[in-house]
Parts: structure tokens; C-alpha cells; sequence
């Protein structure tokens, strides 16, 4: 038995003073009236109209139960146009994950500026530099720098960035400029991660090139191994929007860039949903207007 369309069945009929009229109210036919009451009364154990060949109404325990069942329907109609108010119109907790520093540098101030223009809506913002789980870990949004390879996933491309070499200009005044990868092998190094592979990949007119400069000096943050970089102590290899303002500042140049490997994605993540709630297809069309042809 559905005992809210039996408890909508009851309150028609005690409005409607006949099973007929109810059935009509309803758009159902007498016969599914008939057996939506007998179910409740039996669900319930007790009668709750007295019926006659001429005559409907209802018993003491239906006067009992009419202003309760009344009370559940205005409740949960209640809760319905909340619902549909807040699918409407963003409002509700959003759970936003992106990398440690593209999220300080871009993602954040992107947030802050979705967050004054929608008051209704609550936020938790979790930065990682691994690979989060969004179903399992319960985030709604993500911003990823890679391929999406999670197929219950989707994803929508809000720019590109790429993967430069960097260093100082007084390493370069002092040494020269590197004209080709090969240029690099043996060469000194600053890592911002102590699991990096000891390999540099370049392309070259669709080969891959691989070398392997020498490590002075490994982090495993990228802010002091982009410092040291700055600093004289030899090559790095970093994503683009991580050295841009050190490259602005005239404390780093790139190199080697007719070599780089192709540009990386960078793209808004969520689950594979028919019916997203209002703030997240908000923030997602939010975030697509933020970085709208972002290359790096």
C-alpha cells in the first residue's frame, strides 16, 4: 500500500463527502478509491467512514485521524515547493575540490565572487594535489588538470594549460640558453616533488624526447622549488599558471617552448547526473564564464 496517496484518498473523500466525487478529484477510477480506503482502514485496523447505500461520514476515530493526515499532505507539500524554490534558485552546501595552488591562485577567487553573488548557497572548498574520489569521498565539483579517465564522471573543458621549463635569468646570463632538450641531460635541476620522475619529457615534431637533468635540490611543495629556481639553483619543471607571475616579475624565463609536450586540460568535474541541483549547474556555468578561453 502507498500509505501517502492512501492518506490523499482518505482526505478527498471526507472533503468530497462521496467516493465518486473523490474518484473524480482524484482522476482515478471508483474501483482504486474503493481499495485505497480499505487498505488504510486495514493498515490502520480501525473503519473510518460508516457507509450506507445513501449515506458517508466519518467515524470517531476518522474525525481522529483527518486533521493528522491533513497535517502530513500540507507538510509534505510544503516540502516540495521548497524543494523545487531551491531547484529554482541556487541554495544548499557545495563541496568544491581543486589543486593546492591552481585552487589558491584561480579557483578561489573564482568561488569567492560565485559565493557574493549567491547568498543562499554554503560552501566547503577541499584543495588536494592527489586525485580525489569525488563520488566516494561525497564532492560535488571538481577541477581537475588532466584527462578525465572516470567514465561516471563528466567533464567540460575550461581552458588549457601547459608544462614550460623555467629558470632564472642570471643561471641563463651565466651559462646560455638551452636550444634543445638534449641540452638539459645532466643539467642541474630543482624538483617540487619528491616523487617526480627523473625523466623530462619533450615533443619534437611527433617524437617524444626524454632526459634526465641532475637533482640538486628537491621539495616537496612546488612554492620553494619555484623560489630556488628564481634563485639561481638551475632548471624546473613546472606547470604554466604556477611561474606566469614569477615570468612577469622578470625573476624566471622559459625555455625550450617550441618542445613542450601538449597542453593539458583543465576542466570542471561532476557526477554523471540527469538533474543537477541549482548550485552546482550554477557554479559549473559560473566557473565556464570565469575561465572562458583560459590559456596558459
Amino acid at each position: 500500500m502507498d500509505r501517502f496517496k492512501a492518506m490523499q484518498t482518505f482526505v478527498q473523500i471526507a472533503d468530497q463527502g462521496s467516493l465518486t466525487r473523490a474518484a473524480e478529484a482524484l482522476g482515478n477510477s471508483l474501483p482504486a478509491v474503493v481499495r485505497a480506503l480499505a487498505a488504510l482502514e486495514a493498515h490502520l485496523g480501525v473503519r473510518l467512514f460508516h457507509r450506507t447505500t445513501r449515506r458517508l461520514s466519518l467515524t470517531e476515530e476518522g474525525r481522529h485521524y483527518l486533521p493528522s493526515a491533513r497535517e502530513v499532505l500540507l507538510a509534505a507539500d510544503a516540502a516540495d515547493l521548497a524543494l523545487k524554490a531551491e531547484a529554482r534558485e541556487p541554495a544548499g552546501q557545495l563541496t568544491i575540490t581543486a589543486p593546492v595552488l591552481f585552487g589558491h591562485m584561480y579557483v578561489a577567487p573564482a568561488i569567492t565572487r560565485f559565493m557574493q553573488r549567491h547568498d543562499k548557497v554554503r560552501c566547503t572548498v577541499l584543495l588536494h594535489d592527489r586525485t580525489v574520489n569525488l563520488l566516494e569521498e561525497g564532492i560535488d565539483v571538481g577541477i581537475r588538470i588532466s584527462p578525465l579517465a572516470d567514465s561516471s564522471l563528466v567533464a567540460q573543458t575550461l581552458g588549457t594549460i601547459r608544462r614550460v621549463v623555467a629558470v632564472s635569468p642570471g643561471y641563463l646570463a651565466r651559462h646560455g640558453t638551452p636550444r634543445h632538450p638534449r641540452d638539459l641531460q645532466g643539467a642541474p635541476c630543482v624538483r617540487g616533488r619528491v616523487d617526480a620522475p627523473p625523466q623530462w619529457v619533450f615533443h619534437e615534431r611527433g617524437k617524444t624526447i626524454s632526459v634526465t637533468p641532475s637533482c640538486r635540490l628537491e621539495f616537496n611543495h612546488l612554492a620553494p622549488a619555484i623560489e630556488a629556481c628564481a634563485a639561481g639553483m638551475g632548471f624546473g619543471t613546472f606547470f604554466s599558471y604556477q611561474v606566469l607571475p614569477h615570468v612577469a616579475q622578470g625573476r624566471l624565463k622559459l625555455v625550450l617552448e617550441d618542445f613542450e609536450p601538449p597542453p593539458r586540460p583543465v576542466s570542471v568535474i561532476y557526477p554523471n547526473a540527469r538533474l543537477l541541483p541549482a548550485r552546482t549547474r550554477a557554479f559549473i556555468d559560473w566557473m565556464k564564464t570565469e575561465f572562458s578561453g583560459l590559456r596558459m
